[in-house]
């Protein structure tokens, strides 16, 4: 047994295991992965927790993104409703434009008329004055003539001015 290999191999084996026993070298090594194990808890806990928060900070986002996109519809409604409202003042003031307008030109075609009535009136006046002149002329002689002439002309112009 003593000159078998195996035997002294196994031998040392078992001394280098006491050794180590003695020197507590199993502690160390099981402290060593405790310690490990204990690093990679922590990792997986700061891992669970950023992870919490990132779901945290995930939804606050989300939460301020449909908010937002509720103010942005609101304000496209308000702006619709603002730009109806201009819209329909502007119309109202067109019309009153319109209105005014068509006003003025009435106005002015009524005294475009009025004005055409009297010029028509002054002329017919006039032409009525020459006529009526040039027939007292023909048919009476002498001052009595002139005197009856000036008195109807004088007469016939106040006349056709008052009416």
């Amino acid at each position: 047994m003593f000159e078998d290999p195996e035997f002294w191999v196994a031998l040392a084996f078992v001394i280098f295991l006491g050794i180590l026993v003695k020197f507590g070298v199993p502690k160390m090594a099981l402290s060593a992965l405790d310690s490990r194990s204990d690093r990679i808890r922590q990792a997986l806990d700061e891992a669970h927790r950023l992870r919490s928060e990132a779901q945290d900070v995930l939804a606050q986002y989300q939460k301020k993104r449909d908010e937002a996109e509720k103010e942005a519809l609101a304000i496209i409604e308000n702006a619709r409703i603002e730009a109806e409202r201009l819209a329909a003042e502007a119309k109202s003031k067109v019309e009153e434009f319109v209105t005014r307008r068509t006003k003025m030109a009435e106005t002015k075609i009524a005294q475009a008329e009025a004005q055409a009535l009297a010029d028509v009136r002054s002329a017919a006046a006039d032409a009525a004055v020459t006529a009526a002149e040039k027939i007292l002329v023909q048919s009476t002689h002498g001052s009595t003539a002139d005197n009856l002439i000036a008195k109807g002309i004088s007469d016939l112009k106040a006349k056709l001015k008052v009416n």
